[in-house]
């Protein structure tokens, strides 16, 4: 888009990792009242294999009336990618912690997309001082099993890695994949932007066996007991193509001590890059609500 910027910063997650975190935001005009530090902070999380640009278009939306934030997790985008982790959840919860603390954000809002918004409830019931609104974007409080975790291995081996061209990321991860139920054009255009061009062609930023790792220390367990924790007021949103289902999602409302539901029509699990305009639509009148200007 023309004349966005965004600006990088470098945060120390735990363990020294660095993370790279990334404002959204128009040029400032004289004048403006363009959003600055001393507007509220909103932190973005994306889910397994994402990056922080994934967000782009939602940052560009908040920006106007917070501080958006979004952060490339470990062994995603441009962060580091420490060859054996380690990807436990309490890594990933104290990166996302240091990231608020090091940024100035608190207290913060907090929108996270599938793992992503698992490491954000689990942060909420922990840092109930740091975290004042937060929006969980399609995922499951329930285990998923060891079942979904041997699915997600032969996935991983079905992709035809080196891609030849990004139009063949596009094509294969838009339509020719075979776990795919009709064809997700905003899906290629999601795995195109994490590749990059290597001497044999298009690979991932990240390492499939990392994401599995990562993957494998929260698929065994539940988390209904740090949803029942977390105190501020918390929109579930999921797509109705997606992977949370509407009986979970009005579950998980109900044991949130301050849950709200919302859905958008034809979004698959990539919400809010599937259908950015319903994403938007559920999410902004409820950041209006939670956070009063």
């Amino acid at each position: 888009m023309p004349g966005h910027m965004v600006r990088r910063t470098d945060v120390t997650g735990a363990h020294g990792v660095r993370l790279a975190a990334w404002e959204f935001a128009d040029p400032p005009k004289a004048g403006s009242g363009q959003a600055g530090e001393q507007d509220p902070g909103v932190l973005l999380l994306h889910g397994l294999m994402g990056r922080a640009a994934h967000w782009a278009e939602s940052a560009r939306w908040l920006a106007t009336r917070y501080r958006a934030v979004a952060l490339d997790q470990r062994g995603h985008g441009r962060s580091e990618k420490p060859s054996d982790g380690p990807y436990t959840r309490q890594a990933y919860v104290d990166d996302a912690e240091a990231a608020i603390e090091q940024l100035g954000l608190a207290p913060v809002t907090l929108i996270g997309h599938s793992m992503g918004a698992l490491t954000a409830w689990q942060l909420a019931a922990r840092r109930p001082d740091l975290v004042r609104a937060l929006v969980i974007c399609d995922m499951r409080a329930s285990a998923l099993g060891a079942a979904s975790q041997h699915e997600w291995s032969e996935w991983f081996k079905s992709w035809p890695v080196p891609f030849a061209t990004l139009a063949d990321v596009r094509k294969w991860f838009g339509e020719d994949d075979p776990s795919l139920e009709r064809p997700r054009p905003a899906r290629g255009d999601f795995f195109a932007e994490v590749m990059a061009e290597r001497a044999d062609g298009w690979r991932p930023v990240f390492s499939r066996r990392q994401m599995l790792m990562a993957r494998e220390t929260w698929v065994h367990d539940a988390h209904w007991e740090e949803l029942a924790l977390v105190q501020c007021p918390t929109l579930v949103v999921r797509g109705l193509d997606g992977e949370l289902g509407r009986a979970e999602a009005q579950e998980m409302v109900r044991v949130l001590p301050r849950g709200i539901y919302a859905e958008v029509p034809d979004a698959s699990h990539l919400v809010h890059y599937d259908q950015p305009e319903g994403w938007r639509r559920v999410v902004e009148p409820f950041l209006e609500t939670a956070l009063p200007a």
